[in-house]
């Protein structure tokens, strides 16, 4: 008589199932839902032991019923959805495709060689200005040029990148902004 809990649950769910079914099914809002509780309680009645007499068969059942009905939820809730998933998969590859990249090295080379066909000083003047971010006055002040030799030795430079580049070189009125 080592099962006895075992033996009262299993013959309280075959008795009161219809029943248990009902109120399950109200307190959960699915009957669906409902009988795969039932399901897995049934399963889970062979974990009983005789530690402790079970003094309320039916409220056991329902309590363990409704406890698998809680966690199964609580997982579902975990889950992603196949619309979050389809969302997940739709991410667009920012990488560039490899005729971007080939049209880039391309590009990058073109303006080398655009470069290379300056003079020094208007080179200077552009690398400085454009890549490293200093002011014309700084650039003036360590070529020892006027800021008029920077200006016009920059417009000479875009100019000639831009010819060499095929670009439209897009002229600003009231001159150059000042760098915030």
């Amino acid at each position: 008589m080592a099962d006895i809990n075992r033996v009262r649950l299993r013959g309280q769910l075959v008795e009161n199932y219809g029943n248990l079914v009902r109120k399950l099914t109200r307190r959960l809002g699915s009957s669906d839902f409902a009988y795969e509780a039932l399901h897995e309680t049934f399963l889970r009645l062979d974990r009983v032991t005789d530690a402790a007499p079970v003094r309320s068969p039916a409220d056991y059942i329902f309590r363990i019923a409704i406890n698998i009905a809680k966690d199964r939820r609580k997982a579902q809730n975990r889950r992603v959805s196949p619309a979050e998933v389809d969302a997940l998969l739709d991410i667009s590859d920012e990488k560039p495709d490899p005729a971007r990249v080939v049209e880039a090295r391309s590009e990058i080379e073109a303006f080398k060689r655009a470069l290379a066909g300056l003079p020094a000083r208007p080179r200077e003047v552009l690398y400085s200005i454009s890549v490293e971010g200093q002011s014309a006055q700084q650039v003036a002040a360590r070529l020892g040029v006027s800021l008029r030799t920077v200006e016009s030795d920059l417009k000479l430079a875009l100019n000639h990148c831009a010819d060499c580049l095929d670009y439209k070189l897009i002229r600003r009125l009231g001159g150059p902004r000042p760098r915030s």
